[in-house]
């Protein structure tokens, strides 16, 4: 992700063109890091001690992000970004996972959650497009009226004059999530793989701990150092 946001300003600030990195190469590794960063963050899930605070202060993070682009960047403005994503899902997963204990349910079979998930997130890929299907495979075209209110962008159904320059809605992208979640509960539960995944020691480690203010700060830092480099 660093990697190639630090192309991004390479291309957009610093006006090196780079005609694999704007086509189809650039996109698959562009959705490669997206698709990577919303599945680990479901299969986190249930590894965090307080999952509400934690979707709170992903979705705060969010909100904050909105704001800064809105005020400091206009033409890059981000609503409803892959931040405000994840600490949406989260809240949502506890708030079903509270109301499944509560009733007193039997625990959803993860082989079966992870397929239905999987398969929902194939079939809505192109909602905020338009579309039932997958990239390019359009299975049938929604109404247009779902289209018409800016509000319900959140849900992956964008109003004509919606735009930002980084976009998750819930759907499709809740789906993926799922899948991690559901990942999670397939092979993470398990103990020979909870002993790979405890904090360890090294820079790695030290990023993992500390990914939210990574993921925060990143893009400013590089942006500063190539709009020096620029100046020069």
């Amino acid at each position: 992700m660093t990697a190639y946001h630090g192309l991004y300003d390479v291309v957009y600030i610093m006006g090196v063109p780079m005609d694999w990195y704007t086509g189809p190469i650039g996109y698959a590794w562009q959705q490669s890091i997206c698709w990577g960063f919303i599945l680990l963050s479901g299969f986190c899930f249930r590894l965090s001690k307080r999952p509400m605070r934690h979707g709170l202060v992903i979705l705060g993070a969010g909100v904050l992000v909105t704001l800064v682009t809105a005020v400091a960047m206009p033409s890059e403005r981000i609503i409803f970004g892959v931040l405000y994503l994840l600490g949406l899902c989260a809240l949502i997963q506890c708030g079903v996972w509270a109301l499944w204990n509560k009733l007193g349910l039997p625990p959803f079979p993860a082989g079966l959650g992870l397929a239905l998930s999987a398969l929902a997130f194939f079939l809505t890929r192109g909602v905020p497009s338009g579309y039932i299907g997958f990239e390019g495979l359009r299975l049938f075209t929604l109404p247009g009226w779902l289209y018409q209110w800016d509000l319900l962008a959140v849900l992956g159904l964008p109003g004509p004059g919606f735009w930002s320059s980084d976009y998750f809605p819930l759907v499709p992208w809740v789906f993926l999530y799922l899948c991690g979640y559901f990942l999670w509960r397939l092979i993470g539960s398990r103990q020979r793989v909870m002993d790979r995944l405890r904090p360890g020691i090294g820079p790695l480690a030290l990023i993992g701990r500390h990914s939210l203010a990574v993921y925060l700060l990143h893009q400013p830092a590089l942006m500063a150092v190539f709009t020096a480099l620029q100046g020069l």
